[in-house]
Parts: C-alpha cells; sequence; structure tokens
C-alpha cells in the first residue's frame, strides 16, 4: 500500500508501532489500495465551518462499509480507529473516508441519514486489544463450524467467520445452493461458543472475492482488489463479443461468467450499430446466403450458401448494405463467387525487426571474412587460388573446328579426288581419319597439296588425353 499503514480492520493487517487509536500518522489524504479506500482530492481544500459535514464512512472487515454520525465533532481523518454504536454493544471500524465526499457516497448508494448510528468515541486502548483477541479467535471458529455443519449434514459452506469489536456477536458467511435448515445448526453454534449467532447467505462471486486468487489473466481477481458491485452478466455478452460459448474459458473462479465481459460491452455494442442485422439473408442468383459470421475489427461479415454452407465469402459491410438494398427492389444478384474480389495482401514493415531470427548479429560479419581471406590469398599465392576439380593446369588449346556433316560434302572434293591416284600414307601419321576429315572439310588446301606433294607435312599437335581413372 502507498502509505504503509494496512489499516483494513482485519488483523491481518497492521501498522505497527506507529498505529494508535486516532490513526496511522502516515495516513492522511492518501488511502491505501485496500478494496475500501477511497481517495478524498477535497482534503486540501477548508470547507466552510458551517458546512461541514457530519457523516463519516466507515469499513470493517469482509467488504463491509456504513456510514456513521460524529455527533461529537471528533476530529477523524482517515486511518482513525473508532468505537461505534452497533446493536448489541459496539462494533470497532477505520475511518476511510471524511468530508464532503461522504454525501456523494451517501447519494450514490441511497443511504438514508435518519438510519445512521452514531460515533461513541475514538477507540482507546482497551478496545484495541478486545479486538485484536476476537480477531485472532476467528480462523479457529471458522475450522470448527464447517465441522458442525458437516457432522449435522448440512450443504452449506462456511466462507468465513467476523467477530464483533466487543465479542458480543458472531456473523457468519456462507453459501449455499438450496435452502438451509438453521435451527439446530444455531443451538449448536451457541452452545459451542457461547455468543450471539448471526447467519448470512452471500453468493458466489461475493465468496471469491473474500477468498481472492489469481485469474486467467495472471492479475488478482478484480472482485478481490477493486470491483464493488456486480452487474449481471448472461451469455448474449459473449455472443455481442462473437466469442465461443464455452462455459470452461467463460466462467471465472466463482463458476459465473466473468465480470470482465462486461468491460467492452459498450464499445462492441456501439460498433455493431453499423453492422446489417446477423440475420440477413441475400437473394442471388445461384441461390440464398445467409450470413454465418461477422468480424467487429475488420468490419467484414461472411456469408454462406443454404444449400453448401462449407465455402465461406467475406464482404465488406458496405458492399453488403449495397446487395441488401438490391434485394428490396426485386433484384436478384450475382453468385458470391463473382462478387468475391481478391484481397490485395498488406505488407507489414516489422521495425523492430522482431522476425528477423539474425537481428543480434552483425551484419558486416561476411565481409570482414572475405577481406581475410584474400589477405591470406595475397600472402600465399599458390595456395590461395583453388582449381575446380578434375582439371589440370591451363594450357594454350586449339580451338577445334566443327566436324560437318557428311552427307553435305561438296561435289569438287569428290571429283578431285576421283580423277587424281591415292598417294600412299605416310607410316608416321598416326591419325589417317581425322587428316581425311580435315581435308574434305577444306577442299581448297587439299588442292594446294596435290600441287605442291614435295611440301613437308606437319603434324598437328594436341594435348595428351587424361585418364579418367588417374
Amino acid at each position: 500500500m502507498s502509505c504503509g499503514c494496512k489499516t483494513s480492520g482485519d488483523s491481518a493487517h497492521s501498522c505497527g508501532p506507529k498505529k494508535t487509536a486516532s490513526g496511522c500518522e502516515n495516513v492522511n489524504t492518501c488511502g491505501n489500495s485496500y478494496k475500501l479506500s477511497v481517495f478524498d482530492w477535497l482534503s486540501n481544500i477548508n470547507n466552510p465551518a458551517p458546512n461541514r459535514c457530519d457523516f463519516v464512512e466507515v469499513r470493517f472487515k469482509n467488504d463491509r462499509k456504513s456510514f456513521y454520525k460524529n455527533v461529537n465533532n471528533i476530529p477523524l481523518h482517515i486511518g482513525s480507529v473508532i468505537t461505534v454504536e452497533s446493536s448489541p454493544g459496539h462494533d470497532v471500524g477505520v475511518v476511510s473516508l471524511t468530508g464532503e465526499l461522504v454525501k456523494i457516497q451517501m447519494k450514490k448508494k441511497k443511504f438514508s441519514e435518519e438510519s445512521a448510528l452514531k460515533i461513541y468515541r475514538q477507540a482507546n486502548q482497551k478496545d484495541l486489544e478486545v479486538w485484536q483477541e476476537a480477531r485472532k479467535k476467528e480462523e479457529a471458529v471458522k475450522l470448527e463450524a464447517r465441522k458442525i455443519a458437516q457432522r449435522i449434514g448440512l450443504e452449506m459452506k462456511v466462507t468465513d467467520v467476523e467477530y464483533q469489536g466487543d465479542s458480543s456477536k458472531i456473523t457468519f458467511y456462507y453459501t449455499a445452493e438450496t435452502r438451509v435448515d438453521f435451527r439446530q445448526l444455531i443451538k449448536d453454534y451457541a452452545g459451542a461458543f457461547r455468543t450471539k449467532i448471526d447467519m448470512k447467505q452471500i453468493g458466489f462471486r461475493q465468496e471469491a472475492a473474500k477468498v481472492g486468487g489469481i485469474g486467467s489473466c495472471g492479475r488478482e481477481l478484480c472482485c478481490s482488489t477493486w470491483l464493488t458491485d456486480f452487474r449481471s452478466v448472461n451469455t448474449n455478452v459473449a455472443r455481442y463479443q462473437q466469442l465461443s460459448i464455452n462455459p470452461q474459458k467463460l466462467a471465472g473462479q466463482c463458476g459465473k461468467l466473468k465480470c470482465c465481459l462486461n468491460y467492452e460491452l459498450d464499445s462492441y455494442l456501439d460498433a455493431l450499430s453499423n453492422f446489417p442485422s446477423s440475420s440477413t439473408t441475400l437473394d442471388t442468383e445461384k441461390g440464398k446466403a445467409f450470413c454465418i459470421k461477422i468480424d467487429v475489427f475488420k468490419k467484414k461479415m461472411w456469408f454462406a450458401y443454404v444449400d453448401s454452407s462449407i465455402a465461406w465469402y467475406d464482404f465488406d459491410i458496405d458492399l453488403v448494405k449495397k446487395l441488401i438494398a438490391k434485394n428490396k427492389r426485386g433484384e436478384r444478384i450475382l453468385p458470391l463467387e463473382d462478387l468475391k474480389q481478391p484481397e490485395t495482401p498488406s505488407q507489414s514493415i516489422d521495425l523492430i525487426q522482431e522476425n528477423n531470427v539474425d537481428r543480434f548479429e552483425k551484419k558486416n560479419r561476411n565481409n570482414r571474412n572475405r577481406n581475410s581471406q584474400t589477405k591470406q590469398n595475397n600472402n600465399n599465392p599458390g595456395q590461395g587460388q583453388r582449381q575446380p576439380q578434375g582439371e589440370g593446369p591451363k594450357k594454350n588449346r586449339p580451338e577445334r573446328q566443327e566436324r560437318p556433316n557428311r552427307s553435305e560434302k561438296p561435289e569438287n572434293s569428290n571429283a578431285n579426288s576421283a580423277n587424281q591416284p591415292r598417294q600412299p600414307k605416310p607410316q608416321q601419321q598416326p591419325k589417317a581419319p581425322v587428316e581425311k576429315v580435315k581435308a574434305d572439310a577444306n577442299p581448297d588446301a587439299e588442292n594446294a597439296q596435290q600441287s605442291n606433294p614435295n611440301k613437308k607435312k606437319f603434324k598437328k599437335k594436341y594435348p595428351p588425353k587424361k585418364d579418367k581413372n588417374a
């Protein structure tokens, strides 16, 4: 709590050595983070004495508040422990609000000034001791009360127990689904605890507020922190928000529908006011189509044919209104598949690069590796360059001439070879077929060779063939 006092009226909350009957020294205007505390934003304003409010808001245990009249004009502030009127005897509570805001709270809760009880005094040391001793007994009394109810066979659950400030009365808070007969139970409680017994039935929501816990959202329950009034929640709230009717997900720890379903209901109703009715049907050339789904955020409606509801077609609400207007004029619209427009994918820009896996890696790391490799190659030129596998050192190879088609030989070469006698081939030419092909490919060179038979023939050198098995 902001002020550190935790004066909630419970025995588990105490201010420590600074707590006195007049209240906590640190508490003045801030209140605290307790559920029943109220921020007094008019505390710094001096009100005129004639118009001063005589009523004070006092809180007790178990989320209980009431308004009391300060008939003796006792100087009180937030956190003061006071003794108030009760029936029977007196009770001890903590002041939660003073000043003009008390009138606003009384008007809001429709509290009549005539029924207000009066404040006796500020709690003295004896009142505080009796009050704290009574608070220490509550846990043991609650366990004993549950055993007695179980022994009698009553279908009820004792949720909490509250002692009055002077220990003259015990209030038992219980939950039950059916009506419970307390005649025998009250006799057993009175004989066991030797005091006046008061039974109060509460709902399951109030039980969850008293017990507390963590909700599915990961935060403490709203009813146990700040929510004081419970509004009714029904399944129509879930339907308006397009939620699946799943009791396990929609129910809270109290077993009822979650109170937070009402928080955004007004916004959904405001957005749905621009939508056509969910029972809208479209008369198309292919048949009737009905609305099967509504998306409030995208402002779209999904339609499907009555005969085949497997294929869904989504349209904007503006287009749906135009189609409904055509049907009202007695015109049939085109089939849904013809009205469907191709969606243009929207490219999202990832400004903070959440989707990049390598967003924490340095982008110039590859460039550094390349620079280091080039430096190493410059220092060792023989080792830096890597030749492809299967290739030796490059040599100056002559370009091969394309082999012509044998069926397209020139006629002059055939005539010359037929008229002139064949010359014996020298034995040192091992590759005669290659020369024959070359002669056929170049007839002019063959004629020049026949005209000069004494010209020395040079063998053309080719690089040695590589052995594939090497």
